[in-house]
């Protein structure tokens, strides 16, 4: 297992610094994930807790062992945690002319990074993460013909003639304009 820091760059005598919750109780700064992979992430807490799963999973069961997350790998975890990491950091500190353009660079992936992004986001419940993924896959979708639409993301079309036919007079309203 590798492990990775990915809060601030703290020295890692202060990587496991502890902070008092209200009840007293201590709580660690810095949360583990655990990829697919198996892969452990060391993740600032408020960071790591932009996730409502995530979240839920720590006050379920505290922050002292990892939280596992066997749905994401390792390479679109660590996007995710840039993603929330920046998100954090430039909550309101950044104009949001510049956070919209962190925005577009950071979805400019492949197809596949973009799609396991989109499921990492649903799975880990980062509302603002999977409505700008999901609005780029409908931003390359829009306005384009379903022929357009299987041309651009390799989608092979199964239906017969008939079946393609029925369809098109099914939802002929969605052409009416």
């Amino acid at each position: 297992r590798r492990g990775w820091a990915l809060g601030n760059a703290l020295p890692p005598s202060l990587r496991h610094e502890r902070i008092m919750a209200d009840d007293d109780a201590e709580v660690s700064a810095f949360i583990k994930l655990k990829s697919k992979q198996e892969e452990i992430f060391e993740v600032e807490r408020d960071v790591a807790c932009r996730s409502v799963t995530v979240k839920n999973m720590v006050e379920d069961t505290g922050s002292d062992t990892p939280v596992p997350l066997p749905m994401v790998d390792s390479k679109i975890l660590i996007k995710v945690i840039e993603y929330c990491k920046y998100h954090h950091t430039s909550e309101a500190s950044v104009p949001e002319d510049e956070k919209t353009n962190w925005d577009k660079d950071f979805v400019k992936v492949d197809d596949e990074t973009l799609f396991n992004l989109i499921l990492a986001a649903n799975y880990l419940d980062i509302k603002s993460l999977l409505d700008l993924t999901c609005k780029t896959v409908a931003d390359e979708i829009k306005g384009k013909t379903p022929e357009e639409i299987r041309l651009r993301f390799n989608i092979k079309n199964d239906f017969t003639p008939e079946e393609e036919e029925e369809v098109k007079r099914e939802n002929a309203w969605c052409e009416e304009r």
